[in-house]
């Protein structure tokens, strides 16, 4: 009789330990499991760069070849104006002169001439400014009559006036004790020379001497292929290179395009005129020439910075709200330079992330 309340006690025991087992199994089985998923907080949000897509015409870049040319407003092509020899030739194809300098000496029957008719017409308004004051001082004494005084007078204006002319002739064409001056009219470089030592010269000849050029601006004279001709205009940005400067980069813009082709190489002529510093570009150098032309595609663009290529596609995390972003896949039509022409997977307002996107989208990816 004594083992039954042993029993029954033990029996209770294991039961109640049971039920602590089971209690504290459902506890577990119920407690939350701890978010790990990551959230963008409106204050990191605020700390990034936002763009917003813009729509544009798109661009297209073109490359094309061309040759750096003298700007013919600043070139000045010199002629003989007396005939005679030339001696003391002394400046060479190339060469940097400045205006007023002596590029050539002729020796000229004809300034012979002129410089007789300038000392002959000097003279002469020596001779009748003499009469003519002796004929005023005559009539004012009774001793000349008013058609004598006329006379003088007009004798001397015909004097002053050949004497001015022959002034003007011996300026323009310069001469001194060894012959006639040919002179550079601007300062600049040789860029064409047709004439040497021992050269006989006429001044009804159509050859110009030389030519000088000021190169501080040249022209680049672009050849545009037929398929090409619709996607340029006038004042389209062009960047230009050349071989000798290939590090070198030469912003312009197409200031004319021609309205005809090239009947020998079936090329339309553009031209860019742009600035020299230091006058690297010389006349003749090829060029190549990348332009920016409008393709004529209205395309929502970014910048490509803002692109986060993984797994051989572009990416881009748009701001959909506040403290709302996502991934967005999108297709890029073309890029140029710092543009990305999407045609694919966005809208003009849509705003995307500009900085840290690679981050975000690591983390929001995960």
């Amino acid at each position: 009789m004594t083992t039954y309340p042993y029993l029954k006690i033990t029996t209770i025991a294991a039961a109640l330990i049971a039920a602590a087992m089971v209690f504290q199994s459902c506890h577990h089985a119920e407690a939350p499991e701890k978010d790990n998923k990551f959230r963008v907080t409106d204050s990191f949000l605020g700390s990034l760069l936002i763009d917003t897509v813009q729509e544009a015409s798109a661009l297209t870049q073109i490359t094309l070849t061309g040759n750096i040319a003298p700007d013919e407003t600043k070139m000045v092509k010199i002629f003989p104006l007396v005939s005679g020899v030339a001696e003391g030739v002394n400046v060479q194809l190339g060469d940097a002169v400045h205006k007023g300098q002596t590029l050539a000496i002729l020796k000229s029957a004809e300034m012979a001439g002129y410089t007789k008719d300038y000392i002959s017409s000097e003279a002469d308004v020596r001779n009748t400014r003499r009469i003519f004051e002796s004929t005023q001082d005559m009539y004012k004494g009774g001793l000349a009559s008013q058609k004598d005084l006329e006379q003088a007078q007009s004798d001397y204006q015909k004097a002053v006036a050949e004497s001015k002319r022959a002034g003007a002739v011996i300026s323009i064409n310069k001469s001194n004790e060894t012959g006639y001056e040919v002179k550079a009219p601007i300062s600049g470089f040789l860029v064409e020379k047709n004439l040497t030592s021992n050269t006989q010269v006429r001044a009804d000849n159509s050859q110009n001497l030389f030519t000088v050029a000021d190169l501080s601006t040249v022209y680049v004279l672009v050849n545009v292929y037929e398929s090409d001709i619709s996607k340029i205009q006038t004042g389209d940005p062009v960047k230009i290179t050349t071989l000798s400067y290939p590090n070198n980069v030469f912003n312009g813009n197409i200031d004319k395009i021609d309205n005809m082709l090239d009947p020998d190489n079936k090329v339309m002529h553009a031209r860019i005129k742009i600035t020299n510093p230091g006058n690297l570009l010389k006349p003749g150098m090829f060029a190549n020439i990348m332009i920016k032309a409008k393709s004529g595609e209205q395309l929502p663009f970014i910048n490509r910075n803002t692109l986060v290529f993984d797994n051989d596609r572009d990416y881009v995390v748009v701001v959909d709200g506040k403290a709302k972003v996502h991934i967005q896949p999108v297709k890029v039509a073309k890029t140029v330079e710092d543009r990305a022409y999407i045609s694919n997977g966005l809208k003009p307002g849509d705003r995307i992330v500009a900085s840290r996107q690679v981050y975000l989208y690591e983390s929001l990816k995960n």
